[in-house]
C-alpha cells in the first residue's frame, strides 16, 4: 500500500519479504488476504518488495474512465484513448528489447519528448498510408480516430506558469509518468521530465505485456529513436485501450 516503500530501506520490510521467499504457509496466507482485497501478488522480492496488480472490480483498480476524471480533462472520452496510448507507449520505450523484461538488472529511461515524439511520429507513419490508396477507415476505423486526435492536439501551449497544458500531447504523457513515478514504477533523473524504470514497473510490464492492448500498440511501431534493432513492434485496433490498465495499479 506504501508503494515507494522498498525492503533496502525497511528492515522490517526486509525481513517479510525473506519470510514470505521461506516460509510456504505465510506465502500462502499473503496471496489468500491479497486475492480478498482484490489484488494479486506479481513479484516479492529483495529489490522491489511485493509487487501487486488490481484484479477488476477491485477497489484498487484504475479505470481509464476514473483517470480521466482525476486529470480533469474537458474531452473525456477521446482523452482517456489518448492518455492510454501514453501509458502503454511508456512501457514499450522504457524496455524496447523482450530480453530487456527478461533482465533484472536493466534499467530503461524516458522522457517526455521520447514518448511523445515516438507516437506522433507514428501517427505521422499512419497518416502517409491513409493519404495512399489503402483506407484505414474500412479496417480500423477506431485506429484512425485515435492517431487523427493525437496529430490534431498540440504539442505543448505554455500556461501562465510555464508548464505544458494539460491537454496537449506532452501534456497527456507528462501527467502519465508523474503518475508512474507516484506510484513508485519510475524515478526523475538529469533534465526536467526524465525518467528511469524500477524493478516495480518491470515486473508490471511483464504483466501488461501478456496483454492484447500492449501487443496493439506495438505494431504502431512504437520504437526508441535511433534504435534500429529494437524487437517490439505492432498496431492499435482499438477495443483495448478504453478498458483498464492493470499496470497501473496500487
Amino acid at each position: 500500500m506504501r508503494p515507494k516503500a522498498l525492503p533496502g530501506r525497511d528492515p522490517d520490510y526486509a525481513e517479510l519479504v525473506q519470510r514470505y521467499r521461506d516460509d510456504d504457509e505465510f506465502a500462502d496466507a499473503v496471496q489468500r488476504v491479497a486475492s480478498g482485497l482484490g489484488l494479486v501478488v506479481l513479484a516479492v522480492d529483495s529489490g522491489p518488495g511485493i509487487v501487486l496488480a488490481a484484479t477488476e472490480g477491485s477497489v484498487f483498480e484504475i479505470r481509464m474512465d476514473s483517470y480521466a476524471r482525476r486529470t480533469a480533462l474537458a474531452n473525456r472520452q477521446a482523452d482517456k484513448v489518448l492518455h492510454g496510448i501514453a501509458h502503454l507507449a511508456v512501457a514499450a520505450l522504457a524496455f524496447p528489447r523482450p530480453d530487456d523484461l527478461g533482465d533484472d538488472s536493466y534499467v530503461g529511461r524516458v522522457s517526455i519528448e521520447l514518448v511523445d515524439g515516438a507516437v506522433r511520429e507514428a501517427c505521422r507513419v499512419l497518416n502517409e498510408h491513409a493519404e495512399g490508396p489503402a483506407d484505414p477507415e474500412s479496417d480500423a476505423p477506431q485506429l484512425e480516430e485515435v492517431w487523427r486526435v493525437w496529430l490534431r492536439r498540440p504539442e505543448t501551449t505554455a500556461t501562465k506558469d510555464g508548464r505544458a497544458g494539460e491537454s496537449t500531447t506532452r501534456g497527456i504523457v507528462g501527467k502519465a509518468l508523474r503518475f508512474l513515478a507516484d506510484q513508485g514504477f519510475l524515478v526523475p533523473v538529469g533534465a526536467e521530465g526524465a525518467y528511469r524504470t524500477t524493478p516495480r514497473y518491470q515486473v508490471q510490464v511483464r504483466e501488461l505485456a501478456a496483454q492484447r492492448a500492449f501487443d496493439e500498440l506495438l505494431s504502431l511501431g512504437v520504437l526508441p529513436a535511433g534504435s534500429a534493432t529494437a524487437s517490439l513492434v505492432s498496431g492499435y485496433h482499438g477495443g483495448d485501450l478504453d478498458n483498464r490498465s492493470r499496470a497501473e495499479g496500487p
